[in-house]
């Protein structure tokens, strides 16, 4: 009996939607702003009081006049143009956890309790706020032997920042910054990492792999010296690949005298089966939006949770959440680190999600969850490694993890396509298309699935298949791959002004700018 799953047919419409501030008219209004009454006015007095003069704009902004329906039909639009976890298999995403989250934790964290707080106001009114903020922070430490943790980061990445800040203020404190400037990591540790080190001043050496794919023991050891700051590393690195040595680095950058920073934003397999204290480490983080189900963003709906161990705890930024037996409250004095990487107390509905999460998983779900994300990788993996064109490099390390890092450099050898052209077909079955590895290519023309537990046998299936069919496609006819995709909304990008920061524009004036520039 033939269980190949049949492949779906995806087409996703077209809407040449303008963006939101191309549209609206003059008038319009999507929702009219009640005036204060007279009695208030009498007290308060006039609302413009309140703000600085420096800060009063001499000029309205330009911003779009729009009625509640347009700006409605045109938010649906996008989406109907858009491929995500909620339409799609984010099995894709690469080295980005992208688990389902549950809507009963998005009912909570929609809640006025939580949309409309705000952290100066009196503490007695947010005591179930601190209390669900103090409480993860009690489960994450119970989680990695970390004995403190903060919410502040809205990503993994200023928590790996923070991280940097902290080596460099707990160097300064011992009068040792002058000769400690130099950051130890590995070319598959995350590649924030080296990057928020060299922003924070430090000079990064980078490991590179054995021949069976692991961070090179030796060459750490040669490279520890009295210029050490700190280890910061991701295990398992983004091949998948644990480093069943991990203990050794750890032992070997202390005695060097510097610290060690457990980057755990792949944690979904390790959840109930190993800690970073137990590895001796003196920092990590997790983002919430990949382990513990919030959605992923990063710099918006993300948290980068960053804990310490015992004797570190000063150098987290302010304010931090204290219990005293009796109520909570927000404690801003101290911190001998970074005073603060975010605006008040952090994200709290990421911080929300997450709590709800752990608490409906229990012990035993959470254990549950990481061991179906390694079952669930090693079984995709059979799929994938029996498809004509992917190899897997580093086959001396045996299984992997949660991901893996695999290639389609035979592939691109034998017919031209490579990695983006796969991605690209993807899109025509209906499959998110981001699947690609971070840049260096150190593993040529790579990809990176990373089925975690919320995923079926069916969705494994289903995933292989769209693979296979496009690697078959890439052997009978390579240009169906190099002019995809046919059925999304935008059939190919010019990548020109991808590659020029002079065409760059993050935000809408910034890009009138440009164009008058460049006129």
């Amino acid at each position: 009996m033939n269980t190949e799953p049949k492949l779906r047919r995806y087409q996703a419409p077209v809407w040449s939607e303008p963006i939101i501030m191309e549209m609206g008219r003059p008038g319009q209004r999507g929702i009219l702003i009640p005036q204060a009454e007279e009695e208030v006015r009498g007290v308060t007095g006039e609302w413009t009081s309140h703000i600085p003069r420096q800060m009063h704009r001499k000029v309205l902004p330009r911003l779009p006049e729009i009625a509640q329906p347009q700006v409605l039909r045109h938010f649906e639009h996008l989406a109907q143009m858009s491929l995500g976890m909620e339409e799609n298999l984010d099995i894709s995403t690469g080295t980005a956890t992208m688990k389902y989250s549950p809507k009963v934790n998005e009912v909570l964290s929609r809640m006025p309790q939580v949309t409309e707080i705000h952290p100066h106001q009196d503490e007695a009114t947010i005591q179930g706020v601190l209390e669900v903020i103090h409480k993860l922070g009690l489960m994450l430490s119970a989680i990695s032997g970390m004995d403190h943790f903060t919410f502040q980061p809205p990503g993994g990445s200023v928590a790996v920042f923070l991280n940097a800040c902290l080596l460099k203020a707990y160097h300064g404190e011992r009068g040792e910054l002058d000769r400690r400037n130099e950051i130890i990591t590995t070319i598959f540790t995350h590649p924030c990492v080296p990057a928020t080190a060299s922003a924070a001043g430090f000079k990064v050496i980078n490991l590179m792999p054995d021949s069976a794919g692991y961070p090179d023991l030796a060459a750490l050891e040669a490279v520890c010296s009295e210029k050490t700051a700190g280890l910061m590393i991701t295990n398992p690195e983004d091949t998948g690949i644990y480093n069943h040595c991990i203990g050794k680095f750890v032992q070997a950058v202390h005695k060097a005298g510097g610290l060690c920073f457990y980057d755990q934003a792949n944690a979904n397999g390790l959840l109930g089966i190993t800690r970073a204290k137990e590895a001796g480490f003196d920092a990590c983080h997790f983002n919430l939006h990949k382990t513990f189900s919030s959605p992923h963003g990063s710099y918006g709906p993300g948290c980068g949770a960053y804990g310490v161990r015992e004797g570190l705890q000063d150098f987290l930024p302010r304010p931090v959440v204290r219990f005293d037996g009796d109520k909570y409250r927000l404690d801003w004095k101290g911190g001998k680190g970074a005073k603060r990487v975010r605006e008040f107390f952090g994200n709290f509905p990421a911080v929300l999600r997450a709590y709800a999460w752990i608490m409906a998983m229990g012990e035993n779900g959470l254990l549950e969850a990481a061991k179906t994300s390694v079952l669930n990788n090693n079984y995709l993996a059979q799929l994938l490694l029996a498809i004509r064109g992917v190899e897997r490099p580093f086959p001396r390390s045996g299984s992997r993890l949660e991901q893996t890092r695999y290639s389609l450099k035979k592939l691109k050898e034998e017919t031209g396509c490579g990695a983006e052209d796969a991605q690209r077909r993807m899109v025509d079955f209906g499959v998110q298309s981001y699947f690609m590895s971070h840049h260096p290519w150190i593993v040529p023309e790579p990809f990176t699935p990373e089925p975690c537990e919320s995923y079926s046998k069916e969705d494994c299936d289903y995933w292989a298949a769209v693979l296979r069919r496009v690697c078959e496609e890439a052997y009978e006819n390579p240009e169906l791959l190099k002019q995809a995709p046919h059925c999304a909304p935008i059939h190919r990008l010019d990548p020109a002004p991808l590659n020029d920061p002079d065409g760059w524009a993050m935000t809408w004036r910034a890009y009138l700018r440009k164009q008058r520039t460049n006129k």
